[in-house]
């Protein structure tokens, strides 16, 4: 066999040992939260030896004790601050696979704190926060209808130094009040306290009771001057059938029947002939 029948040989076996090495790691990645990874380690093929090869974290080699059952991987070590990206590498041989106990330590929590909260009369909401240690979403809530209603989002910074946000929300006629929302993978919201604010936004009525085509928003006692405004509709069996933002909304494609109206923030009902 001369040297150029072999280059074919050779990367063939350079693919196989890739994709093979590929298989034969589990990669964590996540924010760093001041935690101990806990690695369930079984014997190697044939109960020889332990799984485990080689751990590295953020590219570098541990110096954890992978000759056991079970093991700790401390990411202490590696000069991590509260929030940073981490990158685990678990390397094992073929025949067997390790088990990592509790990978939620580096998915994010919402830890963050409230270190400021206002709102101006054209909907402008702002707030700083510090302590944060992971990246999840703020949810913006307006309380609408006797219930906290979801008006927007804004990706949260993630770090713990302080962090100033703003979103612009639809005010309604009155007294607004808004929060902001975290969940973080225990399922568990994390709440703000509410901030509240008196808009100019005029008050709203909505026509006809009956009709089969269009319910139209307008000033009241002013029906020809339209305004626009968030809105739900609801069956009678409390099955949301539209919802949006408008100074009209069609209902021409909906069964005849009763229907329940929330708009501004008043609730209402019509009738589609």
């Amino acid at each position: 066999m001369n040297k150029y029948s072999a280059y074919p040989l050779i990367l063939v076996l350079i693919s196989f040992l890739a994709k093979s090495q590929s298989n034969n790691v589990i990669i964590l990645e996540g924010n760093y939260q001041g935690k101990v990874l806990y690695v369930q380690n079984p014997f190697g093929p044939g109960g020889v030896g332990f799984c485990v090869t080689e751990v590295k974290v953020n590219g570098n080699i541990t110096t954890d004790e992978l000759t056991s059952s079970a093991f700790e991987i401390d990411l202490k070590p590696h000069k991590l601050n509260i929030g940073d990206k981490v990158e685990v590498k678990i390397f094992h041989k073929d025949g067997c696979k390790p088990k990592v106990l509790n990978p939620e330590v580096l998915k994010p929590k919402s830890t963050y704190e409230i270190i400021a909260m206002s709102a101006d009369k054209d909907g402008t909401f702002k707030w700083s926060t510090k302590s944060e240690t992971g990246k999840l979403t703020f949810i913006i809530e307006q309380f609408r209808w006797n219930k906290w209603v979801k008006v927007g989002e804004v990706d949260g910074t993630g770090t713990p130094t302080s962090n100033d946000y703003s979103f612009k929300i639809a005010p309604h006629s009155g007294k607004n009040q808004l929060r902001v929302k975290q969940t973080d993978y225990s399922g568990q919201p994390r709440l703000s306290k509410a901030v509240d604010f008196i808009s100019e936004v005029p008050d709203i009525d909505y026509a006809p009771l009956k009709t089969s085509k269009d319910i139209n928003f307008f000033v009241k006692g002013k029906e020809d001057k339209a305004v626009e405004t968030m809105y739900e509709i609801y069956d009678q069996y409390g099955n949301i059938v539209k919802k949006g933002f408008g100074s009209k909304v069609d209902v021409s494609n909906l069964p005849k029947g009763g229907y329940f109206l929330n708009f501004d923030n008043k609730m209402g009902e019509f009738v589609k002939k």
